[in-house]
């Protein structure tokens, strides 16, 4: 190290530079009604204004990481913590005591209680569930008739998340207010995220109330789910028990709140981007018949013909790179928010302490820059030859660092075993009607994706 090298916090504090202003502000509302309008589009837009970039919502000024690096470098970074807009709009559903919205000690004391229900070792002992309800929904379907994929997604993903870790007998009937409130309140917190007008969302107006009921009862059905469990007197070797027994610092049992929304952070975020996955995977089954037919054959050879198990899906890598390929293309997750907790660097800019951070998963996920076609549906750029090409942080689906998903294996054997489930029995047409296009909210699904399955032969 040379002593030029060495410079003074000042000198190098001069050095940062503010980031440009993407294009398009308006007044009043700044770049939110592009938000609301295109927010896909207009997010993949902006890394040809730089490597980090102002936006306005709002009164808000945010700051917006375009490139897999700055991306990575603000989920792993301790001066940026899980707030901002995405969260604040998230609150009114999973609160501020789950581990979604939790950070420092509460975070990691709360990561500890729920980990041992993810550990890979663990997760083989759901599988026998997982097997039940992906062939049950096969099952379920008859040849002809129309499938409304979105109510059939939620009910496969609440219940394999309800049995799994609830060990609840969670009724269809229950899936279905599951999927119906969801998906008012996750269009409603899209709103509020990108116009920060809250006086407004306050006024009983008709989608006020409609967003207001919808929430009401999905905590409804939550306090539901922990009241029978504590009326029962059973202690399953399940999630909630381990919620239910939990100590906080103090070695006192945790709040009911905190079990709340630690059941609500289970049932709901995480429900939702698996059925928009599942959504999604029945969408490119439909779309690509030729890459559904290389999963459906796969599947015949690892399983001989008998129904797939389990016990098959490491040995499905095909299947596998189907699965990844669908959530680098239409991500359940396609934006995350950050925010400062100190004046801070990201990319030679300079970020203030308070400051906003926005970022867009899909528009990483889609980068020319990182991806060769990368427009072009191709499993097979997963194949380890090939994935090594792809730039770190330009996949990640479950997020990284400490704030990384604790279900990722969980959710990709499920996701694996459901796709390979379906692509083995049927093929699958959309019909008139289906509504595939992209549907933005807090998540990405299908507007209205109707198929008809046909049975193979």
């Amino acid at each position: 190290m040379t002593v030029e090298s060495v410079k003074p916090e000042a000198t190098v504090a001069a050095e940062l530079r503010e980031p440009p202003f993407a294009g398009g502000r308006v007044p009043v509302l700044g770049h939110g009604w592009r938000m609301v309008r295109d927010p896909l589009s207009f997010m993949s837009g902006l890394r040809r204004h730089g490597d980090v970039v102002r936006l306005r919502l709002g009164p808000k000024t945010v700051y917006a990481p375009t490139t897999p690096e700055l991306t990575g470098a603000v989920a792993l970074n301790p001066d940026f913590i899980i707030a901002g807009p995405l969260w604040e709009s998230l609150e009114g559903l999973v609160g501020k005591e789950g581990v979604a919205t939790a950070n420092g000690p509460q975070h990691r004391r709360q990561r500890r209680v729920i980990q041992p229900a993810f550990r890979l070792d663990a997760i083989p002992a759901y599988g026998p569930i997982m097997e039940e309800e992906a062939h049950a929904l096969a099952e379920r379907w008859r040849p002809g008739e129309t499938v409304d994929c979105t109510s059939e997604a939620f009910r496969v993903a609440v219940r394999v998340a309800a049995r799994c870790l609830l060990r609840g007998d969670f009724m269809d009937e229950r899936a279905e207010r599951l999927c119906v409130a969801l998906a008012t309140v996750f269009r409603g917190m899209y709103r509020r995220m990108v116009i920060p007008a809250g006086p407004l969302y306050r006024l009983p107006l008709p989608p006020n109330r409609k967003f207001n009921r919808a929430l009401a009862d999905l905590h409804l059905l939550v306090d539901e789910i922990v009241a029978e469990r504590r009326a029962s007197g059973q202690k399953p070797d399940d999630l909630l028990t381990a919620l239910l027994e939990a100590k906080d610092e103090n070695g006192e049992p945790i709040g009911e709140q905190e079990v709340h929304d630690q059941v609500v952070a289970i049932l709901t975020p995480g429900s939702e981007t698996v059925a928009a996955t599942v959504m999604w995977l029945l969408q490119a089954l439909a779309a690509h018949p030729e890459h559904a037919d290389k999963v459906c054959a796969e599947v015949e050879s690892v399983t001989g013909g008998r129904p797939v198990a389990f016990e098959d899906v490491r040995a499905l890598t095909y299947t596998n790179y189907l699965v990844i390929e669908v959530m680098r293309l239409r991500p359940a997750v396609w934006i995350l928010t950050r925010r400062a907790v100190r004046d801070t660097e990201l990319g030679g800019c300079r970020i203030p302490a308070g400051a906003d951070i926005v970022y867009s998963p899909y528009a990483i996920q889609r980068d020319p820059k990182s991806y060769d076609d990368s427009q072009e549906f191709d499993p097979l750029r997963w194949s380890p030859e090939r994935a090594k090409s792809v730039p770190k942080h330009a996949m990640s689906p479950f997020s990284t660092g400490n704030r990384k998903c604790p279900s990722d294996h969980f959710s990709m054997a499920q996701l694996t075993l459901i796709t390979a489930a379906l692509a083995r029995k049927y093929r699958f047409e959309q019909v008139s009607g289906s509504d595939d296009a992209p549907r933005v909210g807090i998540t990405l699904k299908p507007a209205g994706l109707l198929l008809k399955p046909v049975p193979r032969t």
